[in-house]
């Protein structure tokens, strides 16, 4: 089935490239750099696709949410000239908020304590209405922390920027961006049932252990140690509000329907330098 990858970011860009060139296409608000189809496409204003979608078509679509509503979404679906089959929208395991720890699953209610979670909430639950309605078949993948090639960190490491000490450390939740990709891809799959799925490598050390184990790898010093007094003082709002999040996000649907066993951070890494 044609596949429509709306936002060719980090991710969408990778999914594109592993689909067939001749049953694909992306929208990217920018030109991107790659040999498959795509189209520059302004997602706030356009009021028309620039591309004519086959009668069967699957939507993936990775954008970051347009204001609490997710207006930007909410365009999107307006302006689709018919309903896809399937839509797969990413999401963020921050939708649970902060659990102190606790194992989470797909049965875990949202509630999402900061803004940047709260219109994730907002475009889930305005997905979940739109595909009953219209019969379409929604797959939200559910994804924490997102690393990769160019994405690890190292140029804060090498510039001296600090971590929290092991003690202070909330369990981490991370996902490789081509593990992240396995997912989209076997998601588009119809025999897939629909519904929430969260993905992770099920790895749960802290940033803090994955920051040395970076710097471990690519011959750097370990960064400086600091508490959660001190991170108060010289940490960003945002760092600080992700900081306060705390969860072990449970991904044992990802592997067992999806089919997708993510490499391990070790591996990930060691990919990604």
């Amino acid at each position: 089935m044609f596949t429509l990858v709306a936002g060719t970011g980090y991710t969408g860009k990778r999914v594109l490239e592993r689909l067939p060139a001749d049953d694909a296409a992306g929208l990217s608000r920018t030109k991107i750099e790659t040999d498959w189809p795509f189209h520059q496409f302004d997602f706030d204003n356009a009021g028309v696709l620039p591309i004519k979608l086959p009668e069967q078509y699957a939507v993936l679509y990775t954008c970051p949410p347009g204001g609490e509503t997710d207006e930007r979404l909410q365009r999107f679906l307006r302006i689709l000239p018919h309903r896809p089959a399937r839509f797969i929208y990413i999401s963020t395991t921050g939708v649970y908020g902060d659990c102190r720890g606790a194992l989470v699953t797909e049965e875990t209610p949202t509630n999402p304590g900061s803004r940047m979670s709260k219109p994730r909430v907002a475009a889930e639950q305005l997905l979940a209405h739109w595909s009953e309605e219209h019969g379409v078949d929604l797959v939200i993948l559910r994804a924490p922390g997102i690393y990769g090639p160019g994405r690890l960190g190292i140029d804060r490491i090498k510039s001296g920027e600090a971590v929290l000490r092991e003690s202070d450390a909330n369990p981490g939740n991370r996902i490789h961006v081509d593990d992240l990709a396995s997912c989209c891809i076997a998601a588009l799959a119809s025999e897939v049932p629909a519904g929430s799925y969260n993905v992770g490598d099920g790895d749960h050390r802290s940033s803090t252990w994955f920051s040395d184990e970076v710097a471990r790898q690519a011959g750097l010093p370990e960064p400086r140690k600091i508490s959660r007094a001190e991170a108060a003082q010289e940490f960003s709002p945002m760092r600080l509000a992700f900081l306060a999040s705390s969860r072990r996000v449970d991904a044992t649907k990802m592997r067992e329907i999806l089919g997708v066993t993510p490499r391990t951070p070790e591996e990930g890494i060691r990919d990604s330098l």
